[in-house]
């Protein structure tokens, strides 16, 4: 193969070159866009890309905030006519990347690249459930019928069903969950509305595409269920690029692992009572099947909530669930609480044997009808990793390690507001993603502001098995020590004991009020987002300061960011959604408070379990896996406030262990090199004044 490198070091130089003509001053992107403005860093990020792709090797990039990371692998990905799949951390993101990046960009490069944007299931309409729906009558929610014959009216014009695209609804309203289908319910071909189903449509349009968008989560699930749209997209691309990859490891743990829900089996009662109805009426009585189903279900959640005081209060960043979970009041149970819970053998056999039943009547009356039938391939999987996961929880011991194929697993269960999950969950992610890596050479790029604590990348390196990437930094093109001031107050007192959250409310409150609100406050807990809210509320009524309170549960995310870029003297209280994914410019946030470091709960099973694996190989777990997390976290709460070369504001970290213990330095050092002060007062003058102070 030696002789193939000078032609392939000429093909990296070509496209390098071509590339950092495009993003230059005078270049295609410039002469396009009035508002491009050409970085240095940029440039450097480009032809880094440029090489990867020409060269199908490994990439992981950190580019802090203000490079310019997307228009950096979008110009060398579109000049080298790649088949592409480019991945993004948030659905909003992916939309973005869609509709506005991507085109801008094949525009100015005068280029015909074909794009596609590919989505989860869940994001398109379904005729035949939302007609099944429709059809049934029976209703809940007095307002459900409404909003479904709104989704109908938009997928008869809708040409990509995709729910981000109707007006008529928010795209997080539940009653989506009734119109869309699930990789559980979905007929396939043999759905009568197969010829005009979205879903198959998109992925065609994917397979045809050069460049197809998608998301981790899509990406993950897909990979580790083994469904259509990865097996066939990924053989067929030259190069796929991660964007936010800092959250493409957590994607990955959730989706590797195995789990077994009453979300799910509340979807099984629901379809199963209709189809029994409608394809096999007699034979059965399916409300009762259903029923007995429902009622363990609802059992195996009331035996998983146990006393809420065990909660783990909405901790914000423990390992395996994506972070809108996170933020919920959760309870999250070892496989040693598991054992210690004397009905749950009890509720588990209960489960097993309605879940036995179910699959027998369904096999006694197969080819009766197809939703009857899924139902049944639905309950003899679902019987199976209950199975599975009872096997575990019975044998000796308290070791928390279980066999999953052939990577390790930690066996644990959540309890998280109306739902319940029993959950398999890798202890390292490394060696399946490695496995989908190997095979035909394609370029991999890993890009995100937060990949690396200090110059060490080996925490995302290491959690994605990436040991052959190149790893480099490209600076910040901005002022931070100009644009910015950081303060952690003293004496503010440990985080852990009584009254820190008023005494956090109390110690910001003068700034708040010096920066006429224009303020995040993001939280490590929904707790501390009730308790900090409350206590900043009461200083507010008392000094008539006249804020406006935008509090996480009050209303819906997208509403309260709405809501805050609307706002003159906004103060936005929120837990980890908030904490990253949120660009707001300008002086509407100038202020970003963060109650205390975000360290996943040490009591957290995945936690312990990774931390049992590191400490048998020699490795403190501290070191190797909780404070990178940490500061990459801190790094993105951070990262809020200065978005533009313009942009001023103050950080104000209200943790004294970045100054009292030895690891503060290094994450201090993980932050942009904000000015240092000591009091609030010298932190003021950071804050955007008025343009008439009179």
């Amino acid at each position: 193969m030696s002789h193939e490198r000078p032609q392939a070091d000429s093909t990296a130089a070509s496209l390098s070159q071509a590339t950092i003509a495009a993003l230059a001053a005078q270049g295609a992107l410039a002469r396009a866009m009035p508002s491009f403005k050409a970085r240095e860093g940029q440039q450097t990020l480009a032809a880094s890309v440029a090489l990867a792709i020409a060269d199908r090797s490994s990439l992981v990039a950190e580019a802090g905030t203000g490079t310019g990371k997307t228009f950096a692998y979008l110009v060398p990905l579109l000049l080298s006519g790649a088949r592409a799949m480019v991945s993004t951390g948030t659905r909003p993101l992916q939309d973005q990347l869609f509709h506005r990046d991507l085109p801008a960009v094949r525009a100015a490069l005068g280029l015909g690249t074909r794009i596609a944007l590919l989505k989860g299931r869940a994001n398109y309409v379904c005729h035949h459930h939302l007609d099944q729906q429709l059809a049934d009558g029976r209703f809940a929610d007095a307002q459900m019928p409404g909003k479904l014959r709104k989704i109908k009216q938009f997928a008869q014009i809708s040409l990509s069903g995709d729910r981000a695209d109707c007006t008529a609804l928010a795209e997080d309203d539940p009653v989506w969950m009734h119109a869309t289908s699930t990789r559980d319910n979905c007929l396939g071909q043999e759905c009568p509305e197969f010829k005009r189903c979205f879903v198959f449509q998109a992925r065609r349009e994917a397979m045809a595409a050069d460049v197809v968008v998608v998301n981790h989560h899509l990406f993950c699930a897909d990979l580790a269920l083994r469904e259509s749209s990865m097996a066939e997209l990924l053989p067929t691309v030259d190069a796929v690029i991660f964007d936010e990859a800092h959250q493409l490891p957590e994607a990955a743990t959730e989706f590797f692992g195995e789990s077994v829900s009453t979300r799910q089996l509340q979807d099984l009662v629901r379809d199963l009572t209709r189809a029994g109805l409608v394809e096999a009426r007699d034979a059965a009585d399916w409300r009762s099947v259903a029923g007995r189903l429902e009622q363990s279900s609802r059992d195996l959640r009331l035996v998983l909530e146990g006393n809420e005081s065990t909660a783990t209060g909405g901790r914000g960043f423990g390992a395996g669930a994506p972070a809108s979970s996170r933020a919920q009041l959760s309870r999250r149970l070892s496989l040693a609480q598991l054992k210690s819970l004397a009905d749950l053998p009890d509720t588990l056999d209960a489960l097993s044997s309605d879940l036995v039943s179910i699959s027998a009547i369904i096999a006694n009356n197969a080819g009766r009808g197809l939703e009857l039938d899924r139902c049944g391939l639905r309950a003899t999987e679902l019987l199976e990793r209950v199975s599975r996961w009872s096997a575990v929880l019975t044998e000796d011991g308290q070791t928390p390690e279980a066999d999953s194929g052939e990577d390790p697993a930690i066996v644990w269960a959540e309890a998280n507001g109306p739902h319940a999950t029993l959950r398999r969950t890798p202890l390292s992610v490394a060696a399946a993603f490695g496995r989908h890596r190997s095979g035909p050479a394609r370029a991999w790029v890993f890009v995100s502001a937060t990949l690396s604590v200090g110059d060490d990348f080996s925490h995302f390196t290491e959690a994605l098995g990436l040991s052959d990437a190149r790893c480099e930094r490209f600076a910040s093109p901005f002022d931070f020590a100009t644009q910015a001031a950081l303060w952690i107050p003293r004496g503010i007192g440990e985080a852990s004991t009584p009254g820190f959250s008023q005494r956090v409310a109390q110690f910001v409150w003068p700034l708040i009020v010096a920066n006429r609100g224009r303020a995040f406050v993001l939280c490590t807990s929904l707790r501390a987002v009730r308790d900090i809210a409350q206590a900043l509320r009461a200083l507010d009524a008392t000094d008539t300061a006249g804020m406006q309170w935008l509090v996480q549960g009050e209303a819906a995310r997208a509403s309260l960011l709405e809501r805050f870029r609307a706002a003159s003297a906004g103060v936005l209280v929120g837990s980890a959604s908030f904490w990253e994914g949120v660009d707001v410019m300008g002086d509407a946030l100038s202020l970003v408070v963060i109650d205390k470091l975000p360290f996943a709960p040490p009591d957290d099973p995945v936690i312990k379990a990774r931390g049992e694996a590191l400490r048998r190989s020699g490795r403190d777990p501290f070191s190797h896996d909780q404070l990178p997390a940490a500061a990459q976290a801190l790094k993105q709460g951070a990262g809020r406030l200065i978005r533009s070369e313009s942009d001023r504001g103050v950080l104000v970290i209200c943790d004294e262990r970045l100054i009292t213990r030895g690891y503060g330095r290094r994450l201090i050092a993980s932050l942009p090199p904000f000015r240092r002060v000591e009091r609030w007062e010298d932190a003021v003058p950071f804050l955007p004044q008025p343009e008439n102070p009179g």
